[in-house]
């Protein structure tokens, strides 16, 4: 890098100069700093421009009666319920909407039309048992009366019932209706599924966890009207709130979880149990246990006949699911909040232990702690963790988690942790979108994306070397840089998007920790948030909701980031294209003639050098008549003249400008780019030659006048040995290489030889047989 010596008033006119204006009006581009006006709803009475709920906004109530039977030889669903929907919309409704979830799993739905694959796919096991499934699915109606017992009109389209009302309901009114259905419950070791069974061989025994179980009513409100969407698959549910009386019928022998309270515990637990129960209020420290290991293995060694009826009730909730095996141990332990006590518990099989045992229940108190902290308080009394074979899925009050161990009790780190993650993130779903009831059939990110960035502050808080698999910036990069034709914007729909993982859960996690960590900061960011949270408890927020509210509560436009992180695929791409030093020329003459030397020294030539010593004697050294004036002159010597000028320099100085230049600062300006299009922050770190280092932070509005090139001026009184553009990886930049200066080149690695992989026993595993060997 060359050195410039530059006049004092010119270096400060620099610095001013690139700190606040474009460069060129022709490098004007002002999309990424354009208000959010048109992609976003125009406010009104039922949700306000500062992202709160208006003065007349309004939420539809459905409650809900049921008796549901669980057929635990034909493993089939029985049920009746009794819906009573409250119209406290300001419309006349002429029909209602009912999703029928389970119509998916039809033979007929579209859910199967549209999946696609080919031969290799298929030949897989797992792909040929799809193939060739012919599961009876979806929902079989038996009737649909109204309160009276009079049949009522009402059509099936796939995942959506519309039922015809004789009357309009009007405005403030409640109508009651009745559906009786029946439908066989799917195994999901074979096709799959959110809900269904687990057959256990060896015991003939079922592990049931049950949802989507019932015709649920659809929302309504002043954004979508209905949404009735069909249900594929992968968009979830959007539901209204509500209370549950439900009545659930199963075999005498088993134990039953689900939403809601235990209503008539002294008919379905026996003495001991309950004692247990009571002790378990108590314990906010360890996990009591209310049905052991050895009592579940006891009882799920016999077969008992007979039936009994366990009753739950719920309110304010959106939805209701259950639990229900013979195998089941259960435990329970008590969080506090003021003088509420929520209940943190788990039901798992042996088959989960030692891994449930040790961690399920104690990972459930914690997360509705610190879920609390950054959103509100955990507002109903039970929080339920079950353990399945499967993927984890989130309902109020309960959820199902993987993460078995070994069949010997071993287990990897990685199923350890993530088995803490999901129960983590699928009881944190009791936030959202439990609680902030977001419209999961049309934007997944507000549910997910929200959930899975709580979640990671959460992992953090449980060991602060968690391995979290999102959340940090740098995570993100690989995707945020990969093929932009498979990459959607995170504002699309949930049906229609490309890389689901990634799109819907980590991205938008990520964008959240990146305004916490590196935009707005943790204060504003946190109040902002929980701001947002309390605003939209039990209410049905929008993305505008969110957006508007973060803004609103923090008094940082986000616009920008908004547009860019969740309307386009862009990726962050920030460069630090050139570093020039200069230094100030304060017209001391002897410095610079010194200055010169030293330059014309080092810069002389090869040829020069070797001159030295290739000629031993020049002309002029010879014949010495030669010599005259200017071969006896010092070319670096200080004349009369200098001095006067350097006299003349220092009278047009003020004071200010002589402080300025007696503190010899090194000026370093900074050439960057932004080939990625995304404006972020400019963090930069100097390192400097004495071995200290310090971070310079820039907001993003840098970019607002020249979205592709900048410059700005640095001044140090030390020297810069480094300068690093986003040292802690916090941006998601997804090229780093351009990052540095001076450019690091950095080494691509490559392996002398492959090595075959084999299926290695976890490291519990190895310990245990190098003891057991050790011990022979």
């Amino acid at each position: 890098m060359k050195l410039y010596a530059v006049p004092l008033l010119i270096v400060l006119t620099l610095g001013m100069f690139t700190s606040s204006w474009a460069q060129t009006p022709g490098n004007y581009n002002i999309n990424s700093f354009k208000q959010l006006k048109e992609e976003l709803p125009t406010p009104n009475v039922y949700r306000t421009a500062s992202g709160a709920p208006g003065h007349e906004y309004y939420q539809q109530k459905a409650d809900y009666v049921m008796d549901i039977k669980l057929d635990d030889e034909r493993q089939i669903i029985t049920g009746e319920e009794t819906i009573t929907y409250t119209n406290n919309s300001p419309d006349d409704l002429e029909y209602l909407w009912v999703q029928l979830d389970q119509n998916m799993r039809a033979k007929d739905s579209d859910t199967r039309k549209i999946q696609t694959g080919n031969m290799e796919m298929a030949q897989n096991p797992w792909g040929f048992g799809r193939l060739h499934n012919e599961f009876d699915g979806g929902f079989k109606l038996e009737f649909v009366k109204d309160a009276k017992g009079a049949d009522l009109r009402y059509t099936v389209n796939k995942t959506m019932m519309r039922i015809d009302l004789q009357e309009s309901l009007k405005s403030g009114e409640s109508y009651s209706f009745r559906i009786r259905w029946w439908y066989n419950i799917n195994n999901r070791a074979e096709i799959g599924g959110r809900s269904g069974y687990e057959y256990f061989e060896e015991e003939d025994n079922y592990l049931y966890t049950i949802a989507q179980f019932f015709p649920r009513m659809a929302v309504y409100n002043e954004v979508e009207g209905w949404q009735n969407k069909q249900f594929l698959g992968r968009g979830e549910f959007t539901l209204p709130f509500g209370d549950y009386k439900v009545n659930l019928t199963v075999p005498s022998d088993h134990i039953v979880g689900a939403t809601g309270e235990l209503q008539n515990a002294s008919s379905v637990l026996t003495s001991e149990q309950r004692a247990r129960f009571r002790k378990a209020q108590k314990s906010m420290d360890e996990p009591v246990m209310i049905v052991t290991e050895e009592e579940a293995v006891e009882k799920s060694g016999k077969k008992e006949k007979g039936t009994k009826t366990w009753t739950f009730e719920a309110e304010n909730v959106r939805d209701f699911a259950f639990c229900s095996s013979k195998k089941f141990i259960w435990d329970a332990m008590a969080v506090k909040f003021g003088d509420r006590t929520v209940m943190a518990m788990s039901y798992y099989p042996k088959e989960g232990n030692p891994l449930w045992e040790r961690y399920s229940t104690k990972v459930v108190a914690h997360t509705v702690k610190v879920y609390s902290k950054f959103t509100i308080d955990y507002p109903y009394p039970v929080a339920i963790s079950v353990h399945t074979n499967n993927i984890g899925m989130e309902y109020p009050m309960i959820c199902f988690n993987g993460g078995r161990p070994e069949s010997d009790g071993t287990y990897s780190e990685r199923t350890k942790y993530g088995m803490i993650s999901v129960i983590i993130h699928e009881v944190g779903h009791n936030f959202f979108p439990m609680i902030i009831n977001s419209d999961e059939r049309q934007w997944t990110w507000m549910d997910e994306g929200l959930n899975t960035f709580v979640q990671y502050l959460t992992e953090k808080e449980w060991d602060r070397d968690y391995p979290s698999r999102r959340g940090p910036a740098y995570k993100i990069t690989d995707y945020m840089g990969g093929d932009k034709e498979r990459i959607s914007p995170i504002m699309t729909n949930s049906e229609s998007v490309y890389q689901f993982g990634n799109n819907a859960y980590g991205k938008p996690a990520t964008g959240l920790n990146i305004l916490r960590e590196t935009v707005m900061g943790r204060e504003l960011f946190d109040h902002a948030f929980k701001t947002y949270c309390s605003r939209w408890a039990f209410k049905h927020p929008t993305p505008a909701d969110f957006f508007r509210s973060m803004e609103d509560a923090s008094a940082v436009d986000l616009d920008w980031f908004w547009r860019n992180w969740f309307y386009t695929n862009r990726s962050v791409d920030l460069s630090l294209d050139a570093v020039q030093w200069y230094r100030m020329d304060d017209g001391d003459p002897e410095k610079a003639m010194a200055e010169k030397k030293k330059e014309d020294m080092e810069g002389q030539g090869i040829g020069a050098i070797r001159n030295k010593t290739a000629i031993k004697e020049s002309y002029i050294e010879r014949d010495t008549s030669l010599v005259d004036f200017y071969n006896r002159r010092d070319p670096y010597a200080v004349t009369p003249m200098d001095q006067m000028r350097r006299e003349q320099y220092l009278e047009m100085l003020d004071d200010n400008e002589k402080e300025v230049m007696g503190k010899n600062y090194n000026y370093y300006e900074l050439a960057l780019s932004n080939p990625g299009g995304f404006p972020m922050p400019v963090i930069l770190k100097f390192d400097f030659t004495d071995g200290t280092s310090l971070i310079e932070r820039i907001p993003a509005e840098i970019w607002r006048f020249d979205s592709k090139e900048v410059t700005k001026v640095f001044f140090y009184e030390k020297e810069v040995a480094n300068v690093t553009l986003d040292p802690y990886r916090e941006t998601a930049d997804v090229d780093t290489d351009n990052n540095y200066w001076p450019p690091r080149t950095k080494p691509t690695r490559f392996q002398l030889y492959k090595q075959e992989r084999r299926s290695r026993p976890n490291p519990m595993q190895q310990q245990r047989r190098m003891q057991e060997g050790s011990n022979e």
